[in-house]
């Protein structure tokens, strides 16, 4: 399976992917305010890429449970310097995680190459023409709600079907506003409008997406269901559930793994994918 991204070609067959979290936000659940300035992120952006990291996604709005919206133009001013400064530093995709076309589009003319829309398009009507326009790589995911309210007691009477509508029905504006197939991955949307049996329901029922033709991208990196299940243990300390999503996700058929902690999660995919190859005994 191919994942075209602008110039760059991914055979996500092979091997999974890893796009490495970077929030340039003062609020974001994990890290907000620790990568604000354009040095800070630069560094921290350099060091996932030294870490094995495929993809740097950029995010400029948190998106976590309850966050305030900010406008375009905040967003503009936190990501474009990033980006401009990292594509010259660097010739590893970026991608920017945003719903808004605006956003998108003066992040492309930077140097991006991947729009990660957490809305699957339904936020901006004008997002999928700029992804077409410029031939990025485009990630559909999906919520249910919008980041204000998507976890105020989230229901669904058939989740795995809901979702797969969902995300048909947004490759499909994708498809029409002129992007490619072999340019859309999708992405189930762990944490957002989702209960943590939502949340352990996708993760083992990934499967069930594989017939939408697309690669799939799962980011449970230090979400919140790993701390219920943990005594309520704050982001920070969520890196071995992170692990062990990552590597169940894989093995459900997820080829793109959306972290912050890069060199754990390449090291635990490396082992977990070197067990399930080996065909001695």
């Amino acid at each position: 399976m191919i994942w075209q991204c602008g110039k760059y070609k991914f055979d996500v067959s092979s091997r999974p992917l890893l796009m490495g979290i970077l929030n340039v936000t003062p609020d974001s659940f994990s890290d907000g305010g620790r990568f604000n300035t354009t040095d800070q992120a630069l560094v921290r952006a350099m060091e996932m890429v030294e870490q094995g990291a495929d993809i740097i996604d950029i995010g400029g709005e948190s998106t976590r449970p309850g966050a305030a919206k900010v406008t375009a133009q905040e967003e503009i001013k936190r990501v474009v310097p990033i980006i401009e400064a990292l594509s010259k530093k660097t010739d590893i995709p970026i991608s920017i995680d945003t719903y808004k076309s605006q956003v998108a589009q003066k992040s492309l003319e930077a140097g991006a190459s991947i729009v990660n829309d957490i809305s699957g398009l339904r936020f901006d009507p004008e997002m999928a023409a700029v992804a077409a326009k410029f031939k990025a790589g485009l990630v559909l995911m999906h919520i249910k709600g919008t980041p204000e309210n998507m976890q105020q007691d989230p229901q669904y009477g058939d989740l795995l079907g809901e979702i797969k509508t969902y995300l048909k029905d947004s490759i499909q504006v994708a498809l029409d506003a002129g992007v490619e197939r072999s340019a859309i991955a999708i992405d189930p949307g762990i944490g957002f409008g989702k209960t943590v049996e939502h949340n352990l329901s996708l993760i083992k029922n990934l499967a069930y997406f594989k017939d939408l033709d697309c690669p799939m991208v799962i980011g449970a990196s230090r979400k919140s269901f790993i701390g219920k299940l943990n005594n309520d243990i704050p982001a920070t300390e969520r890196l071995p559930g992170s692990l062990a999503a990552a590597v169940l996700a894989v093995q459900k058929g997820a080829k793109i793994i959306r972290c912050h902690d890069v060199t754990e999660t390449k090291q635990a995919l490396n082992i977990a994918i070197a067990i399930d190859k080996n065909d001695n005994g």
